[in-house]
């Protein structure tokens, strides 16, 4: 199937539909849409939404031997606004789970969905996240997670079973379809960088259970290195190596900063990143770059690049 149109019936309450977003990563897309394509629970329906169009994916989305939906965006509507667009198409072909995927990450094996759903039906979850690992190096985290004052950056510092309250959104997260009626999707306006944080913010405020089970894998490019350790590794800054990550990454944090549930950090967060800029990178300029994108966040002011 190429369209919605194609689809009969709704769904059954148990039905998966995974939601991947992609843009000029068509040979990453085949690998992802591979294993997600031989998963032991097999996938009920998939929606690709691509946000580059110019160079499609249609292909290589028919072909990957799944009920599919392609939806070429003529805008790019980013990650938050891709995800956005194909959960809502989800929820709409009658989804009872949906699971997310990004064209650069993939599950770790064909039993990563059978072993989430397992997790979310014997625990009651409203969302389950499999560990997030370094696609080169599995045994190391793609993201450090931080425990306190304390650091992880390897899969075994987690535990053995299961980790509640914490949770990657878009690397292989399987959603409840009633949770989003809850929480909703995520926000077009932050485009990418921080809208998975602030789809964690309104998880946690729902008050609903979710986490992250160390059965499953998602395997993904590294992302450790914009962490940069101080004092020892006890604070950690992040920064980016390029100038639009930082934008959209420093301005949506000062958003994320400023909402219900994450204000109390804010001071923290002023103190880590000035000990970072002028501290350790000696770069005054750089802090008062993060200072005007962090303002510019929390007034909404939610230009483009």
């Amino acid at each position: 199937m190429s369209s919605a149109d194609a689809i009969g019936a709704p769904f059954g309450e148990d039905a998966v539909v995974a939601v991947v977003v992609t843009r000029h990563r068509r040979d990453l897309l085949a690998d992802s849409l591979k294993i997600i394509s031989a998963q032991t629970h097999p996938v009920d329906h998939l929606v690709v939404v691509d946000n580059g169009p110019d160079q499609p994916a249609r292909e290589i989305v028919e072909n990957c031997g799944l009920p599919v939906t392609y939806l070429p965006s003529h805008r790019n509507l980013g990650g938050a606004g891709g995800f956005a667009l194909g959960m809502l198409h989800a929820l709409s072909l009658g989804a009872g789970w949906i699971w997310l995927a990004d064209d650069d990450g993939r599950p770790a094996d064909e039993t990563v969905l059978e072993t989430l759903l397992g997790v979310a039906k014997d625990r009651d979850l409203a969302e389950v996240s499999p560990v997030v690992a370094n696609i080169d190096a599995p045994e190391k985290l793609a993201f450090p997670l931080r425990r306190g004052l304390t650091w992880k950056r390897s899969a075994d510092e987690l535990g053995e079973d299961f980790l509640p309250g914490i949770a990657s959104l878009m690397n292989g997260a399987l959603f409840r379809a009633s949770t989003l009626d809850v929480v909703g999707v995520p926000d077009l306006r932050l485009f990418f960088r921080g809208d998975e944080v602030e789809l964690h913010r309104r998880l946690v405020r729902s008050g609903l259970p979710f986490g992250t089970s160390l059965q499953a894998t998602y395997l993904h490019p590294n992302g450790s290195d914009e962490f940069k350790p101080m004092l020892g590794g006890r604070f950690h800054a992040q920064d980016p190596d390029n100038e639009v990550k930082r934008y959209y990454t420093y301005r949506n944090r000062g958003y994320l900063l400023s909402q219900p549930g994450m204000r109390k950090i804010g001071a923290l967060e002023i103190f880590r990143f000035g000990l970072y800029f002028v501290g350790v990178k000696r770069d005054p300029k750089a802090f008062a770059q993060w200072l005007k994108l962090v303002r510019q966040g929390r007034r909404e002011q939610f230009f483009r690049y």
